[in-house]
């Protein structure tokens, strides 16, 4: 009789060890997609991702894009 508690209780984890192995997949693709998104939206506001804009940043300027006669001028 006890072994067919063990055996029963065994799957009775295993099929609850799968569950909780697929809802953490989900979970983590769902995060990976939010986090993608969020890169995405914080690169356009910084503007990374256009050719040719400035941003200055404290007393250095960096040109991101085409570079017209050299490297970032500090």
């Amino acid at each position: 009789m006890g072994a067919i508690v063990s055996a029963i209780g065994g799957a009775i984890e295993a099929i609850i060890s799968a569950i909780a192995s697929v809802l953490m997949i989900i979970v983590s693709t769902i995060v990976t997609i939010i986090v993608t998104i969020f890169d995405i939206i914080f690169d356009i506001i910084c503007c990374n991702c256009f050719g040719g804009r400035k941003r200055r940043t404290g007393t250095h300027r960096y040109n991101f894009g085409r570079r017209r006669g050299g490297a970032a001028s500090y």
